[in-house]
C-alpha cells in the first residue's frame, strides 16, 4: 500500500511519500515514490504515486526520457514506444518545455493514457486492473505553484484554496489532521509537520504503509530544489515528533470531560 499527501500553500509546496510496497505479509520492499523534474531557476516539478508500480514507474521514467529529449534530441529507438509518443517529442511537448503547469499536467495525463493502451489489454488477461493514482505539482518560471491530482484514465483536478491538499493511497487515517489544521496562511514547516502527523497517524494504523519517507519543502519563487530529506527509522526529528504527538494526544484526552448523559 501507499500513502502520499502533498499541499499547496501562500509559501510554497509541501510533499510527502512514504516507500513502502507489499504483495502479502511475506514480500514487503522499498520504493520511491517521489519523483523530482527540476531546470533550476526555471521550474521545478514533483509527482508521487499510487497504485500498481510497474505502472507509475512506467509513466515516472517516459516523463524523464522526454524531459531528457528537450536537451538531447534522438529518435525514439524502442519500436514498442508509440506514434503519439513521438509526436511529442517531436513537438517538444514534456516537461521541460511546458509553457505552464497545466500544459505540464495534460502532458502528465497523456503519459497516463500511452501507458494504459499500451499495458492495460494484457493486465486485464492477468485480471489486474490498471490502477494509477498520482499527484503533480511545482511551478514554472512566471505563473503561481500549483498542485493537481491526475486519475488513472489521464484527467485531473486542480488545487484551489477551499481545498488545497491531496492525498492518494491510504488516505483515510490521515485525513482528519489535515482537515483540521491545513491553511493557507502555514509556514512550509508548520505545513511540513502537519504532513508527517498525517503520515504518523497512517503508519500507526496500516502496517502497509512505512519508512523510509520522502519529504520535500518548495518556496515559493525559487525555481530549485532546496529543501529535501530522507527520513528512516533512525530520525531523531521524526522520532520526537511521533512520541510527542501520542503523548499529546493522551494528555488532551484525559483533560476533556466524561459524558454527563446519565447523571
Amino acid at each position: 500500500m501507499t500513502y502520499c499527501t502533498a499541499v499547496r500553500i501562500d509559501a510554497g509546496l509541501v510533499f510527502l511519500s512514504d516507500s513502502r510496497t507489499n504483495a502479502g505479509v511475506d514480500q514487503i520492499s522499498t520504493f520511491r515514490k517521489m519523483h523530482v523534474y527540476e531546470v533550476p531557476g526555471e521550474r521545478v516539478m514533483v509527482l508521487l504515486s499510487s497504485g500498481n508500480l510497474s505502472l507509475s514507474q512506467a509513466v515516472a521514467s517516459s516523463l524523464r526520457v522526454q524531459m531528457k529529449q528537450a536537451t538531447q534530441p534522438r529518435r525514439v529507438e524502442n519500436p514498442a514506444d508509440s506514434a503519439e509518443q513521438q509526436a511529442m517529442m517531436d513537438e517538444g511537448r514534456n516537461l521541460a518545455t511546458a509553457t505552464n503547469m497545466f500544459s505540464a499536467a495534460r502532458i502528465v495525463g497523456e503519459t497516463v493514457r500511452r501507458v494504459h493502451a499500451r499495458e492495460a489489454a494484457a493486465l486485464k488477461e492477468y485480471g489486474i486492473d490498471f490502477n494509477i493514482n498520482l499527484i503533480f505539482g511545482g511551478q514554472i518560471r512566471g505563473e503561481p505553484p500549483r498542485l493537481f491530482n491526475i486519475y488513472a484514465a489521464g484527467n485531473f483536478i486542480e488545487a484551489t484554496p477551499e481545498t488545497p491538499y491531496f492525498q492518494i493511497g491510504e488516505s483515510k487515517y490521515g485525513k482528519p489532521i489535515m482537515d483540521r489544521v491545513v491553511d493557507g496562511d502555514l509556514s512550509l514547516d508548520e505545513a511540513a509537520k502537519c504532513c508527517l502527523i498525517s503520515m504518523d497517524s497512517t503508519m500507526k494504523s496500516n502496517l502497509s504503509v512505512g519508512l523510509p519517507l520522502d519529504l520535500l519543502c518548495y518556496q515559493t519563487d525559487s525555481l530549485r530544489v532546496t529543501r529535501q530529506a530522507l527520513i528512516d527509522a533512525k530520525d531523531p526529528y521524526f522520532a520526537s515528533l511521533r512520541e510527542r504527538w501520542g503523548a499529546q494526544l493522551r494528555k488532551v484526552f484525559s483533560e476533556l470531560p466524561d459524558p454527563a448523559y446519565w447523571d
